[in-house]
């Protein structure tokens, strides 16, 4: 029974709900001043199952927006908001399986604070492109930029991948022989 407790305990820790301990009962909150985050993460409290809901339905819904931006793949300018508006709302969808606060503890990790920061500033730079200059052209080249940014970004959660994409690519583009 006790493996099945920690079983749990950690399915808990997995989608960001807090573990209480049994000598403590429910935890107690310090007086001391709360960051933002911290005061939003204790707001955000949902049981498992809407954690599950609000990530299918946050996820579903961005990948229907990349996969409805091909349907106007020709027009830039719609294209680079459905297909940026779609990754927003897939990078959002994993907030609710491990919270808010620990998304962001997660994309600023010295790992992976590059790509987080390369990431979000290539959606800046497409959207911008998108909405304000209106070049197909630079929109094209951004969003390209944001495709690139998002799979370096989602290589840094799997152990030694960027490593090896990086080997990979260099072998590839070799041109000794």
């Amino acid at each position: 029974m006790q493996k099945m407790n920690q079983a749990f305990e950690k399915v808990k820790m997995l989608v960001g709900m807090e573990v209480e301990d049994e000598e403590e009962g429910v935890a107690t909150v310090e007086s001391s001043s709360f960051t933002f985050m911290d005061d939003f993460n204790r707001d955000c409290t949902l049981s498992t199952k809407q954690r599950f809901y609000g990530f299918a339905i946050c996820f579903s819904t961005g990948l229907a927006c990349v996969l409805l931006s091909m349907l106007v793949f020709f027009n830039p300018v719609k294209f680079g908001i459905t297909f940026t508006f779609g990754n927003l709302l897939s990078l959002g969808s994993t907030a609710f399986l491990i919270g808010p606060k620990r998304q962001v503890s997660m994309m600023l990790d010295p790992v992976r604070i590059y790509a987080t920061a390369l990431y979000l500033a290539s959606i800046i730079i497409a959207l911008l492109c998108a909405l304000y200059v209106h070049n197909k052209l630079l929109t094209l080249l951004a969003i390209i930029l944001e495709f690139g940014a998002l799979i370096w970004y989602s290589l840094s959660y799997i152990p030694f991948a960027r490593a090896m994409v990086s080997k990979i690519m260099l072998a590839c583009f070799d041109t000794e022989f």
